[in-house]
């Protein structure tokens, strides 16, 4: 398993700590970045002894700026990998040409169904029957690159958005080490929109 790896978060950071307490995947987390400062991701990061930063939007005159200034500080930290883990901005086209097929990104829908930040309240406003967890790599569009890893999620009549949340969330604490053990361990073979996970080694 190789990489050096960084998560950005915008939030409590629940997935950051499924990765912090993965034993395989822990070594590898170099650094945790976050576009806002005081959210929990930055206090679990620090319990785990791992640096973090933390780059506001505010500070840069767009999103070019925003993302160079991510990019960058992630290039002279030594990263190779990085997992987007509730980080609720978008990184222009030059983020994944420093890191390609190496970024990562948990959406808590099927895509293509439900994409953007609003997607467990969108799934539920649709009536939809069914909705999950996608693991996709990163490219230049939102929610796009291609898929990974996916999970149903089924949706009972009686869901509201916290019922949801809470099953959501635990698809994604499963699917996430899954991919990113993948990607550390060279086992991602990207086709075009098609992603082959190759079986972990016995």
């Amino acid at each position: 398993m190789d990489g050096r790896l960084a998560v950005l978060v915008s939030g409590s950071g629940t997935n950051l700590q499924v990765l912090l307490d993965d034993p395989a995947i822990a070594p590898h987390v170099v650094v945790v970045g976050s576009d806002r400062p005081d959210v929990k991701a930055l206090d679990r990061a620090e319990a785990a002894g791992v640096a973090a930063f933390v780059i506001e939007p505010s500070a840069l005159p767009d999103r070019a700026a925003f993302t160079a200034a991510f990019r960058d500080e992630l290039l002279a930290r030594g990263v190779d990998t990085v997992v987007l883990a509730g980080f609720m901005r978008v990184l222009g086209p030059a983020f994944c040409e420093a890191f390609p097929e190496r970024v990562l990104n948990v959406h808590p829908a099927l895509l293509p169904a439900f994409p953007g930040a609003r997607a467990v309240e969108d799934a539920l406003a649709w009536g939809a029957k069914v909705t999950g967890v996608t693991v996709h790599l990163v490219d230049e569009e939102v929610d796009h690159g291609p898929i990974v890893l996916q999970e149903a999620v089924p949706i009972r009549p009686d869901d509201d958005w916290d019922a949801l949340e809470v099953r959501i969330h635990d698809a994604e604490h499963r699917l996430l080490p899954q991919a990113v053990t993948a990607l550390l361990e060279g086992r991602l073979t990207v086709d075009g929109r098609r992603v082959r996970v190759g079986a972990a080694a016995s």
